[in-house]
C-alpha cells in the first residue's frame, strides 16, 4: 500500500543526501527559506552512501519529519547486507569503492536507525489537483536499483511509467537531475544533494513542484553547500579519496555505470530546468 500525499502548495523534492550531512542540511534550509514546510518535503532515498556522517545525516533526516522513500542503500542496510545493492557490476571500479563507504554507513548507522529504515516505503503517491498522480520512486518501477539516465529510451521510460499505473514518476538512484515529458506523462529525476552530477561542478541538485490549475511546475535547481567540509570529513573518515575528490571537483571517480551520452557529457556543467507539464 503507497503512502499517499495530498499537497496544498509547492514541493521540495531530492534524493542521494549520501551521508553528507552538510548538503543535507543546506537543501532541508533551502526549503525552509522557501516556506515549504516537511509536510510538502520529499526525499527519493540513499539517505546513506558515500560520505561520512551516516548516522548523523539519517538523524537530521528523520528530526526534519519529510517524507521518504526506501533507497537501495537503506533496503540493504536495514537487513545488514553485505553490499549496498546500488547495482555495479562486480570488480568494478564503482564496485570496490562501494566496499568501503558501505562498511562504514552499515558499521556507523544505530539500531534504532536500521528500525527506521526498514519501515520506509517502496512508493510514495502525490496527488495532484486535476486527478494526475506521481509515483515517488527510488530508481525503477520494479527494480530499487535499475539507473534510469537522461538519456534512457522513450520506450524503457514508458514501460517503466506503465508499471506504477500513475501519470508521472519523481525518482532517484542515477544521481542526475533531468525532466522529460513521455507523450502527456513526466518523468522527473530531481538528482542528488549529497553526490555532484558529474558535471564538473560541486553542486547538489533538488527539484520544486509547484501546482497550478492547468498543470504543475517543475524546476530544476543546483545546491550550492560547504563541499570542502563534507570532503574533509570523508577523508578524516578514512573513505575512498575518489569519492572525496569528487565533492570538490565534480567529477565522479569512475564512469562504469554511465551510458555513452552521459559518459559524452563528463565534466559540462548543467543548468536550472524549468517545464511546465
Amino acid at each position: 500500500m503507497s503512502t499517499v500525499l495530498h499537497p496544498d502548495g509547492p514541493l521540495l523534492a531530492f534524493g542521494g543526501c549520501c551521508s553528507n550531512l552538510q548538503a543535507t542540511r543546506a537543501v532541508l534550509d533551502e526549503g525552509a527559506r522557501r516556506g515549504i514546510p516537511p509536510s510538502r518535503t520529499i526525499c527519493t532515498g540513499d539517505v546513506v552512501a558515500y560520505g561520512a556522517d551516516a548516522a548523523a545525516t539519517v538523524a537530521l533526516v528523520q528530526r526534519s519529519g519529510i517524507a521518504v522513500v526506501a533507497g537501495n542503500c537503506e533496503r540493504q542496510i536495514a537487513a545488514d547486507s553485505d553490499d549496498c545493492g546500488c547495482g555495479f557490476a562486480d570488480g568494478t571500479a564503482c564496485d570496490l569503492l562501494a566496499r568501503a563507504w558501505y562498511a562504514h554507513a552499515r558499521r556507523t548507522v544505530t539500531a534504532a536507525q536500521r528500525r527506521w529504515m526498514a519501515g520506509l516505503p517502496r512508493r510514495i503517491v502525490v496527488a495532484l489537483p486535476g486527478g494526475r498522480r506521481l509515483a515517488v520512486l527510488h530508481g525503477g518501477a520494479r527494480l530499487i536499483n535499475r539507473f534510469l539516465f537522461p538519456s534512457a529510451e522513450e520506450a524503457t521510460l514508458a514501460e517503466e511509467l506503465d508499471a506504477t499505473g500513475c501519470d508521472g514518476v519523481l525518482a532517484g538512484h542515477c544521481g542526475m537531475p533531468f525532466a522529460r515529458t513521455i507523450g502527456a506523462r513526466l518523468w522527473l529525476n530531481a538528482g542528488a544533494v549529497g553526490m555532484p552530477a558529474d558535471d564538473g561542478t560541486a553542486r547538489g541538485w533538488f527539484a520544486v513542484l509547484t501546482p497550478r490549475a492547468d498543470g504543475l511546475t517543475v524546476e530544476l535547481l543546483p545546491l550550492h553547500y560547504d563541499h570542502q567540509a563534507a570532503a574533509a570529513a570523508m577523508r578524516a573518515a578514512g573513505l575512498p579519496e575518489g569519492y572525496a575528490a569528487a565533492l570538490e571537483t565534480g567529477l565522479w571517480p569512475s564512469c562504469d555505470i554511465l551510458p555513452p551520452t552521459e559518459r559524452g557529457r563528463r565534466g559540462v556543467a548543467r543548468g536550472a530546468v524549468r517545464l511546465v507539464w
